[in-house]
């Protein structure tokens, strides 16, 4: 895989620590002694890892920070609400769902990075990893079936939190709108994110599930927040843990299961739509929602659909990402469309089509 983004990362912390220097007036000597670009910073957007140093009130301080900027370049989505992931973590931090210390949004100065960025404090911890899946390969074949069970648990327990939050009372209220229910939203933004992501070529596995949505969605779901992305792949963890809950680019509000049939599809996605057995330890899915249901007080009633939703939404944005490997010249066109039919998420969508 390509490098998707590229920095100068001399200039970066030039550029960085002058900005910083700007909103520490009590801090002498700062310095960036560190930057560097994680391994993966994803598909949607670039992050950055700096130790900053200084002086302030005559002691020696230090800070490991993460600077998560606004792509620049081929984007996955249509649109990218920076200041909404910090506005979330931001209320989350009154809550009992951990999230990163926040530093700073800088929406304005895009001379600094190239577009805005914010600033959070580094977690120490591990992430299960999407790249190669957890069940695959990586840290989480090496630790205890108990271990495992453990980690997973702490992700649906970090749903749970976000489902129990009294979303209106934290400062949610923005997230709701009037007229259409949120899962009509959801489906109208997919369609619209279809059409531009397709450029009119025919997806029929992704077309075939989005009638299919639209022809069964359940009536009188309640509304609660939605984490968007939930799943143990966007949890740190410390030991087995949850240490901080992250990636809150999705978040929305809409029925509970959207989020639990979310964290199963990719746990799913990761086993068996790579061929690989779930690993030893993983409780299994009906165990899940039986776990859910004490933690939350929810009844599951329509998870086979909202499997289909997830499957439908991030089929639709491994379309865009098929595009982008082109663009960055991973792959040439003919395979670029071939990956768009062909990938590890239609392939399992089209087998939860063929179940309903």
């Amino acid at each position: 895989m390509p490098t998707m983004w590229t920095r100068d990362l001399d200039e970066a912390r030039r550029k960085l620590g002058a900005w910083m220097r700007a909103r520490m007036p009590r801090a002498i000597d700062i310095e960036i002694a560190a930057i560097s670009e994680p391994q993966s910073s994803g598909f949607s957007n670039e992050t950055l890892l700096v130790d900053v140093a200084w002086k302030e009130d005559g002691s020696e301080r230090s800070e490991s920070m993460v600077v998560r900027v606004q792509p620049t370049g081929f984007a996955v989505f249509p649109e990218y609400d920076l200041e909404l992931q910090y506005r979330t973590m931001e209320l989350l931090a009154a809550t009992d769902i951990p999230v990163p210390r926040l530093f700073w949004l800088e929406k304005d100065d895009t001379g600094v990075l190239g577009a805005p960025f914010y600033v959070m404090g580094r977690i120490d911890g591990r992430v299960p990893p999407d790249n190669p899946p957890y069940h695959a390969a990586g840290w989480m074949t090496e630790i205890s079936p108990a271990e495992r069970a453990e980690i997973w648990w702490g992700g649906i327990e970090s749903i749970a939190k976000v489902h129990n939050l009294d979303w209106r009372a934290a400062g949610f209220d923005f997230l709701d709108q009037p007229g259409p229910s949120p899962l009509e939203r959801q489906l109208r933004y997919y369609d619209d994110y279809l059409a531009w992501a397709g450029c009119g070529r025919p997806q029929p596995t992704i077309e075939q599930a989005r009638a299919w949505l639209w022809a069964n969605r359940p009536e009188g779901e309640p509304t609660r927040l939605q984490w968007g992305d939930a799943r143990i792949g966007n949890i740190i963890f410390d030991g087995i843990r949850p240490a901080a809950v992250l990636d809150w680019e999705m978040v929305t509000v809409g029925s509970p299961e959207a989020d639990l049939a979310w964290a199963i599809f990719l746990d799913r996605h990761h086993s068996e739509g790579i061929g690989t057995a779930r690993l030893e330890g993983f409780p299994g899915y009906d165990e899940t929602v039986a776990r859910y249901h004490d933690l939350t007080g929810h009844r599951v009633r329509h998870l086979h659909y909202y499997q289909v939703f997830a499957g439908f939404r991030f089929a639709v944005i491994m379309l865009r990402i098929a595009q982008q490997m082109v663009h960055y010249g991973a792959m040439d066109e003919a395979g670029g469309r071939n990956f768009e039919l062909d990938n590890t998420v239609t392939r399992l969508l089209a087998s939860l089509l063929e179940q309903r």
